[in-house]
């Protein structure tokens, strides 16, 4: 350890990238050891010393509180709050969930290690409980979906309709999503009633994950564990988008996308096919030159060669996306 690091910034094992199975939590929770939270409250008296301006507001948001539940619970219903809906009722929901579910209780701490690890601009687990706007519609949804499994639907619907009004990403409370997820920005995702998110996905903003408007009943994508879905991604239908696949930004994706491949462009095809670790564990978005001279190339040479890329399958055999 360096002399500028923290002790609890090293990360913990039982939230380390990749693990998102809930028995850890539930056994370290158990235990009465919480290092998450106790990280939380070590960063915030540090901000309290060195911005002392911010000392009440970090009180009230993290050091008043007992556990992580009870300041996420305060921080959501304080900033969801309305004059017809109001913070002490919300804090009633929000507790009364986020208290009693150990579900919650283990998604809401990989998705705040998930923070941390993959969005550059998350400095530190007090920031993200605090002020990013996509771990709050997250955690709020959670809530939301739980609201709904019980049959209490017009209150899930209450909650959806403000996260929305209020941080601007809308999550139908029937979506389901697992553990360890990112969605950073978050402004303007959409995420449709059947869609249903793997443990470990990374979602940037103007993500949509709707239907095609000529079905019903189960009609929204499935993302696989491990997927990278880039800045205003478009995915219509029920299709899948295979485990550790990375869908580049602005894409229309109207057809499967096979594990582990990139694909881009409107409609997406393929580009290649990936190895290695999943590409929202390393958010690393092959933003670089050779990247975007092959996706030219490709371009240039199928208006030169005739349509011979875009229907069939790759050399590999891996099917390619088309409309």
């Amino acid at each position: 350890m360096n002399g500028d690091e923290l002790p609890f910034e090293r990360g913990f094992e039982v939230y380390a990238k990749g693990m998102h199975k809930s028995e850890f939590d539930s056994n370290l929770l158990d235990s009465g050891s919480d290092p998450i939270w106790d990280a939380i409250r070590e960063e915030a008296k540090l901000e309290a010393e060195k911005e002392p301006i911010l000392s009440s507001f970090l009180y009230a948001g993290i050091l008043a509180h007992d556990c992580l539940e009870q300041a996420l619970g305060f921080v959501l219903a304080n900033r969801l709050q309305n004059p017809t809906l109001l913070a002490t009722q919300l804090l009633d929901i929000f507790y009364g969930v986020m208290m009693h579910d150990k579900g919650i209780q283990s998604s809401i701490r990989h998705d705040i290690q998930a923070f941390k690890d993959r969005d550059p601009a998350c400095l530190s687990y007090s920031s993200a409980i605090l002020h990013l706007k996509g771990y709050h519609a997250l955690q709020a949804y959670r809530v939301a979906h739980k609201l709904w499994n019980e049959g209490r639907i017009l209150l899930a619907l209450a909650l959806q309709s403000r996260i929305s009004e209020v941080f601007g990403i809308d999550i139908h409370p029937a979506a389901r999503i697992g553990q360890g997820i990112l969605l950073d920005h978050g402004t303007g995702v959409v995420i449709g009633e059947t869609a249903v998110i793997g443990n470990c996905v990374s979602i940037l903003h103007g993500v949509t994950l709707g239907g095609t408007g000529k079905e019903t009943g189960d009609r929204h994508p499935k993302i696989g564990e491990g997927a990278l879905l880039g800045a205003c991604v478009t995915i219509l239908g029920n299709i899948s988008i295979g485990a550790g696949a990375m869908v580049a930004a602005g894409s229309l994706v109207l057809k499967d996308v096979p594990s582990h491949c990139v694909v881009a462009g409107n409609p997406a095809k393929l580009i290649r096919v990936m190895d290695g670790q999943d590409p929202s564990l390393t958010t690393k978005h092959d933003a670089t030159k050779e990247f975007f001279r092959h996706v030219a190339d490709g371009y240039k040479g199928a208006h030169s060669n005739g349509p011979s890329v875009s229907a069939g399958e790759t050399e590999k055999g891996h099917t390619i996306c088309t409309a």
